[in-house]
This record gives C-alpha cells, sequence and structure tokens, in this order.
C-alpha cells in the first residue's frame, strides 16, 4: 500500500512536475452541496464554471468525506480519520468519552497541510468557514484568513465574519453590500494576488460556506429558479437520475433508489416514514417548499459565479495551468429534520410562508432550510443523507483541474478515495515530507494515498476505507462496501458497490464470510481510532455508548 507521500523520485507526475515551478494548490470545499447538485453531475442548477472544469479535468464518482462538517474539515487538513484528530462528533468536548471526542486536538499529534506547506515555501492562506474549535486558521498555519471561524451564520450579516491576524486591515462594503460568498471570494482573489506578488507557490484552502443553512440569496437569483422548482421533487429527481445515467456516472446497472424516508433522528423522534410525493402537498406547501429549494439553488449558482472570478484570476496572473484545483462538498445534502424543513436554528419550527411573505424568504433577517424531501433530491441517486454513512450522506461530487497535466480530460473516475487522501496529494505535488515530529510534537502518521495518479487514468492501492458518525458505520474494501445506519434497526449491510452504487440489494445474507472479513477490519480500526459502539442513538446519559467496539463484540 502506498501511504503517506510519494517522494519526489517516485511521483506518479515525478518528470511533468520536476520540469516545472511547485505548482499552486487550491482545495474548493462547498458547504451540504449533495452530489447530484452540479449540472456536471446530473443537477439542473446553472453551474457553468465547475462544469467547463470537469470537461478540462477529470470528475471523481467515488471520493468520500465523513459524513459532516467538523469530521470532514478536520479529516481533510490533516490526512487523519477524525477521530484520530478529537473530531469524532462536533467541535464540543465529551469529557466521558475517550480522546476520539474530545474535540479538535490544536496542540497534539496531528498537523496540518497548511503548516508542512508554509515549511516548503508556500504562502498559505484561507478564506471561508473553519468550524474546528477554538483554535483559529492562523494557529494552524495558515498566514492569512478571512471567513466565519463557527459553522453557519447569516449570509449577510459582516460582524459574524473575521480577518486574521488581527491586525489586517478588512475590507470595508456598503450597507447592503455585504454578501458572504462575494466577500469570501473577494478575499480568496486578494490572498491568490499576494502569493503572486511575493512570487510564491500558493496553497488556499476555499472553503464556501454556501450552500449550507440559513438559504440567504438575492431576491433576484431567487425567482430565477422558482419555475424549476414548482415541478416537484419527483419530477426533479426522475430528470437528475436519467442525466446522471447519461453522463456514465454509474457502474454496473444501478437502480435509482425508491423516494426516501424522512429518519428517525435527534430532532425528529420518529419513527421513519416515507417521504410524500409532491402531488400530495396543499398549493401553499409546494410554493414554500420550492421557493426554499430556489433559494438553495440560487446559493449554488452564486458560488459556481464566483469560483470563476478565481480561475479569472489565476489565468489573469498567468498560473491557471501551473494550479492544481479540486473541487469539493464537506458531507451529503442535509436533510434536517422532515420533508417541511426548519425556520429556526433548534427545533421542528416550520411556517409555511405565502403570499408577501414568499418574497421575503432568503433575505436579510430571515432563517430557513429545505428539509429532507429536496435532500432526497440532492443526494439522487443515493439512500440517506448527511450525518450517514450510505452513499447519500458520504459521496462528494469531486473535480479535478489542473491544466495541461491532466491526461484524462473530461474523464470519469470511480475508484473510491477518502478525504484522508488529500493531505498525501497536497504534498506530493509540493515534492514535500510528511512529518514525524512538528514543533516537539510526534506526529501521528497519515493514512491516505496520493491521488495524482487519477490525473493520468492510473491505478490507486486498494485499501480499507473507513467512516463513522454518531452510530452511522461503514468500512470499504474495493468493490465491497459494509454499512450501518442508526435509523435502520443498526443492522450491517452488504453491497457490491460496482454493481449497485445505490445500495438496493442487500447481500449480507448471501456472503456472510465477506461480512466477517469487512467487520473484523472495521472493529480493529475502531479500537485503535477511538471510535464508539454507539447503539441506536448515542447521547450523554446512554451507558451503552461508551462501549467500544471490543467490549461490544463480546457482550
Amino acid at each position: 500500500m502506498k501511504k503517506h507521500l510519494l517522494l519526489a523520485g517516485t511521483l506518479a507526475l515525478g518528470a511533468s512536475i520536476s520540469a516545472q515551478e511547485k505548482p499552486n494548490i487550491i482545495i474548493i470545499l462547498a458547504d451540504d452541496l449533495g452530489f447530484s447538485d452540479l449540472g456536471c453531475f446530473g443537477g439542473e442548477i446553472h453551474t457553468p464554471v465547475l462544469d467547463g472544469m470537469a470537461k478540462k479535468g477529470v470528475r471523481m464518482t467515488q471520493l468520500y468525506n465523513s459524513a459532516r462538517s467538523c469530521p470532514s474539515r478536520a479529516n481533510l487538513l490533516t490526512g487523519l480519520y477524525p477521530h484520530q484528530t478529537g473530531l469524532g462528533h462536533m467541535t464540543g468536548n465529551h469529557p466521558n468519552w475517550p480522546r476520539g471526542y474530545s474535540g479538535f486536538r490544536s496542540e497534539s499529534d496531528n498537523v496540518t497541510i497548511a503548516e508542512v506547506l508554509k515549511d516548503n515555501g508556500y504562502f498559505t492562506a484561507m478564506a471561508g468557514k473553519w468550524h474546528l474549535g477554538k483554535v483559529n486558521p492562523i494557529q494552524r498555519g495558515f498566514q492569512e484568513y478571512f471567513g466565519l471561524l463557527g459553522g453557519f451564520d447569516s449570509f449577510w450579516n459582516p460582524k459574524v465574519y473575521s480577518r486574521l491576524p488581527e491586525d489586517r486591515t478588512p475590507r470595508q462594503y456598503a450597507e447592503g453590500e455585504f454578501y458572504a460568498t462575494n466577500v469570501i471570494t473577494d478575499y480568496a482573489i486578494d490572498f491568490i494576488n499576494q502569493a503572486n506578488d511575493e512570487k510564491q507557490p500558493l496553497f488556499l484552502y476555499l472553503a464556501y460556506n454556501a450552500p449550507h443553512f440559513p438559504l440567504h440569496a438575492p431576491k433576484e437569483m431567487t425567482d430565477k429558479y422558482m419555475k424549476t422548482y414548482m415541478q416537484g421533487w419527483d419530477k426533479i429527481r426522475d430528470a437528475r437520475w436519467k442525466r446522471i445515467v447519461k453522463l456514465g456516472l454509474m457502474q454496473g446497472n444501478p437502480q435509482l433508489s425508491p423516494r426516501g424516508i424522512v429518519p428517525e433522528s435527534f430532532m425528529f423522534k420518529g419513527p421513519n416514514y416515507e417521504l410524500p410525493a409532491w402531488d400530495s402537498l396543499t398549493k401553499d406547501q409546494q410554493t414554500d417548499l420550492a421557493r426554499r429549494m430556489s433559494i438553495f439553488a440560487a446559493m449554488v449558482d452564486i458560488m459556481d459565479q464566483n469560483i470563476g472570478r478565481v480561475m479569472n484570476t489565476l489565468k489573469k496572473n498567468g498560473e491557471l495551468d501551473n494550479t492544481f484545483i479540486i473541487f469539493m462538498s464537506d458531507n451529503g445534502a442535509c436533510a434536517e429534520w422532515t420533508e417541511f424543513g426548519f425556520d429556526k436554528h433548534s427545533g421542528l419550527n416550520h411556517h409555511t410562508h405565502v403570499g408577501e411573505e414568499l418574497d421575503q424568504m432568503g433575505l436579510p433577517g430571515t432563517y430557513h432550510h429545505y428539509g429532507t424531501g429536496w435532500a432526497n433530491v440532492c443526494c439522487t441517486p443515493f439512500t440517506l443523507y448527511k450525518h450517514f454513512a450510505h452513499e447519500g450522506g458520504i459521496s462528494t461530487p469531486c473535480i479535478i483541474n489542473w491544466g495541461k497535466n491532466v491526461k484524462n480530460k473530461g474523464g470519469i473516475d470511480h475508484q473510491p478515495a477518502q478525504f484522508v487522501d488529500i493531505m498525501s496529494t497536497c504534498l506530493d505535488l509540493a515534492k514535500a515530507e510528511y512529518p514525524k515530529t512538528y514543533q516537539g510534537r510526534t506526529i501521528a502518521p497519515a493514512v491516505g494515498t496520493s491521488l495524482l495518479p487519477i490525473v493520468e487514468g492510473k491505478q490507486l492501492p486498494e485499501r480499507y476505507i473507513y467512516a463513522e458518525h454518531e452510530g452511522n458505520r461503514m468500512v470499504r474494501k474495493g468493490d465491497w462496501k459494509l454499512v450501518s445506519a442508526y435509523c435502520k434497526q443498526d443492522n450491517w449491510e452488504l453491497y457490491n458497490i460496482r454493481e449497485d452504487r445505490t445500495e438496493q440489494n442487500d447481500l449480507s445474507a448471501k456472503y456472510p464470510e465477506k461480512v466477517k472479513e469487512l467487520e473484523e477490519a472495521y472493529f480493529e480500526w475502531a479500537d485503535r481510532s477511538d471510535v464508539l459502539y454507539f447503539p441506536k442513538f448515542w447521547n450523554e446519559s446512554n451507558k451503552q455508548s461508551k462501549l467500544k467496539f471490543k467490549e461490544y463484540k463480546t457482550r
């Protein structure tokens, strides 16, 4: 197995890289974007910039994240699974649980991509959502930062965004001019130009908080999509599926998963029930829900336009062909909490907007989410959503673009990979070594492998890939995936992903030895990575949830 980084002499693209300057590296991360939201992944949202990147680059269809914001971000930046950094859940500390749930460990056994690349001559900058707890990006290797330190907040309010280091003079915006996606890009462009002026290779982590709730977008952009989404989630989902098949994004002979469920969850205590047909809703409900999805689509559209601004800046600077860009999403689409969404940060509170109220949705002072029905569309053609380890929860649309270095332009790659691979990829590009120690600390070995072979259409080594969040768990090796969800009675299910990407045909009864093999691999990983066993739902008072897997196996 090829782990960590490849040394300069054994780079997959060693000859071409060594003949040029170190490439710029830009990681673009969307927030709560579903697998099929982009046009080049089957969606109806207008995303010409990302679609163009896909035509000149390569799309990965089986890159996995860690099912939720904080875990995925720790996972991506460190080359470790989230539990190895303390982010098995979210940023809070759970003192009665193992180290895997202690909150992001800022001065311990992990190192970030920014820290390593900064020490290897890169100018390191971040624009966007951090969401890794009290430590800030400047403390973890980024020289410049602007963005949202927390998880989510208004897109219209500049007061919740930070410019770091604190001695920097922030940009000024006229009243009503601030919109987070645009402003995050303004700073990203500043950082690109700063690196160019200083003649340093750039590492930019561009982490948009779009299209995460609260759903916020200018009215004219939302209006653009209303006619589309008044068709309803059943017609939109079927149309996405047909485009996905036509685009060749699925292997084997997969089936479109049935209309999804509203799953039992921490906010909604169930039981699970099937999403209603769009035609069963009242006209007022349909209009309210179409407005919610239209705001979401507007947010994605605006993000795409801003990525276009980044690409134009690189082109103007003569750096576009020398910039490795990878686009991803931090988890699957967000189904919280029922088909009607919500209108407040916490709770199931929902209001059906009518009349003049509809025009105000998405504007300053509002707070909306689109709910489970539209999440089911955004995760087309998969099962389940954010939080879960089924394909709908952990599959990210991924585009790699790297100018003339992409040999398989417009290609589609179906190899399984995980966010742990991003660290190794960046170090491979930079010809840098992953450290055994950093600032006097012993660093845990990175567990990923470089993705650069994909740029040339080559094979990655076969290895185990894992995920766990809130008791939802999976292990993948080759074509086989073992997965369990708390809303599905906590049972293991076995799928051949090459033939059955949408997880419709559980083969666990047919191949018990394969279940045993993958289960044992998962248990071993869980025990060494401080992963807990969470029966049904975890909570602080549930003593059973504090069992480690080795205890679970023998109980």
